[in-house]
């Protein structure tokens, strides 16, 4: 591969799924046991918030003291491979995750998107100002900037909404020449369409996935297998790699 100056990694379920977290949507539709439905549209939070903060606050909860808890959620080494991928690469580096934990911080990467929203951030439906979250959220806890109650919700992207930061993705993946796709079963878009955006900007194009994704034939390459085994190896030898060019 020729020398490489910009990078856009995109993440799925699939790594956090290495981490013991269940992936969004299961075969039989649900997610954690609960009817997708009922707990990811913005309809559902109007008809019984008392559910949707029940849900989410059990969403947070396992990663909140993953270094005192021996069985709490914790990092992989295909999280320290992309950070470590971050912090050595000499170009632009962009990780944009479809994840909505904080596994990718954990694991040290910094410059992140988090498209489909963070478990660990609330925000106000009034005014939309976002705040750090470690703690449960009950339905009448009072909003820190608008003072009402009722008023916080996760800073999740539901079903009907629009993902975050699409602009600044847009313009990465259009100026990127490596996009790189990992653990993502490709049939969520708009992000099952980033690859074509990738090939339309003449960037190499890598999918690592446990198989083939629904979009796996507009990728350059591929590598299947779990991403904590077979990612730490790619990044170690594209770093060795690029130090020779």
């Amino acid at each position: 591969m020729n020398s490489v100056k910009s990078i856009v990694v995109l993440t799925g379920a699939g790594i956090s799924a290495e981490s013991g977290i269940k992936t969004f949507r299961a075969d039989d539709g649900l997610w954690e046991n609960h009817r997708v439905e009922d707990v990811a549209t913005p309809e559902a939070f109007e008809r019984d918030p008392w559910l949707v903060q029940k849900f989410y606050n059990e969403r947070r909860r396992p990663l909140l003291c993953y270094q005192e808890r021996e069985s709490e959620v914790k990092y992989n080494p295909a999280h320290k491979a992309l950070a470590k991928l971050e912090a050595q690469f000499d170009g632009d580096f962009l990780l944009i995750t479809q994840n909505i934990d904080n596994l990718h911080e954990q694991g040290g990467s910094i410059n992140i998107k988090h498209m489909h929203g963070e478990v660990l951030k609330m925000r106000c439906k009034s005014t939309n100002t976002v705040f750090d979250c470690f703690h449960d959220i009950e339905v009448a806890d009072l909003c820190d900037c608008c003072g009402e109650p009722n008023n916080l919700r996760p800073h999740i992207v539901w079903f009907g909404e629009m993902p975050l930061y699409m602009d600044e993705i847009a313009s990465a993946i259009s100026s990127c020449d490596l996009f790189i796709s990992i653990g993502t079963s490709g049939n969520v878009y708009p992000a099952a369409g980033f690859v074509q955006m990738a090939n339309q900007a003449g960037a190499r194009t890598l999918e690592i996935n446990l198989e083939e994704s629904l979009v796996a034939s507009n990728f350059d390459q591929a590598i299947y297998g779990k991403a904590g085994e077979v990612l730490p190896a790619w990044v170690e030898e594209f770093l060795i790699g690029q130090r020779k060019k």
